[in-house]
């Protein structure tokens, strides 16, 4: 017999599928991923849970299982890029080495970037409250020059204090702004004013933070219709919020979309043009530097 789950205004079937439920599942899951990428699996778990899609999946421990599970073998048929689906749970440790001076250079000009922050008036960081948020806004990160923390949860007092240092350690007195994305429920809404907390324990008292929480918010909750949960029993934390909202929950076009507009204003205007031209003329330097070392103009030991 079929059992039904009620969600909103529409209804899940949690019956066994047959193949060709499995099959428009996968449709599903490929045409979110093809339509933005990178995302996190619970990104798309939270998208294959609408009641509107023609083979929705239930908002549960059981249904993310199923998600993960079709999203594994859709990359391992080759259906499905690895690289459409973001994650930083593991990462690997590794030793570069190199076949001579002129390969060095090639590898390391790979890492240049232009300093898009030098003229303006504040420097910037995000955090993040999971590896699978950063996860997907690190490419944006990475091209507008901030660094990213994934800071799983309540933060370590070593890790705050390693990225205070990065601060305390220059002779740079703008305001520091972070942007943080985590949770909106009992806990996540103590999260960042911990991390606040830390930071300023440990940041230099003439650097000035600016701490803003740009996901999820109760105002977003309701603009973007994003889905709740409702609070766990017994929690006695933060009793004003009434319900869960995981920032997975939110559309990853629309977090990052958030996050690139609140990075960008902190900017001046043109700065990424303007540096993306500067950072061409450095590479072309530093590749006829290569080529000089190649045609032995130029010796690494002279």
């Amino acid at each position: 017999m079929t059992s039904i789950s009620v969600y909103g205004a529409g209804t899940i079937k949690r019956d066994r599928r047959t193949k060709e439920r499995m099959d428009a599942l996968d449709a599903q899951i490929i045409a979110v991923l093809k339509e933005d990428h990178p995302q996190s699996v619970r990104h798309v778990f939270y998208r294959m849970t609408d009641p509107r899609l023609a083979e929705p999946v239930e908002k549960s421990d059981k249904g993310y299982r199923h998600v993960q599970d079709r999203c594994v073998k859709l990359r391992r048929s080759g259906r499905l890029p690895f690289g459409w689906i973001a994650d930083m749970s593991r990462q690997g440790y590794f030793t570069n080495t190199f076949d001579d001076a002129g390969d060095f250079i090639r590898s390391m000009a790979g890492h240049y970037r232009a300093d898009l922050w030098r003229d303006s008036d504040y420097r910037c960081e995000v955090w993040a409250e999971s590896r699978s948020i950063a996860a997907v806004l690190l490419k944006d990160c990475k091209e507008l020059a901030v660094d990213l923390f994934p800071c799983g949860g309540f933060s370590s007092l070593s890790f705050v204090h390693s990225a205070a240092q990065q601060h305390n350690g220059t002779d740079d007195t703008r305001p520091l702004v972070v942007l943080y994305v985590g949770d909106y429920d009992p806990a996540g809404v103590l999260i960042d004013q911990s991390l606040q907390k830390e930071l300023r324990v440990h940041l230099r008292s003439d650097i000035e933070l600016i701490f803003r929480r740009i996901a999820i918010s109760e105002e977003q909750v309701e603009e973007y219709g994003l889905p709740k949960k409702p609070r766990k029993e017994g929690d006695k934390r933060s009793q004003h919020v009434t319900y869960t909202v995981e920032a997975e929950a939110m559309p990853a076009r629309d977090l990052r979309a958030i996050l690139r507009g609140e990075v960008e204003a902190l900017l001046p205007e043109n700065a990424l043009a303007v540096s993306k031209v500067a950072e061409r003329s450095e590479l072309a330097h530093l590749e006829r530097m290569a080529s000089m070392f190649d045609r032995g103009e130029i010796h690494a030991n002279p």
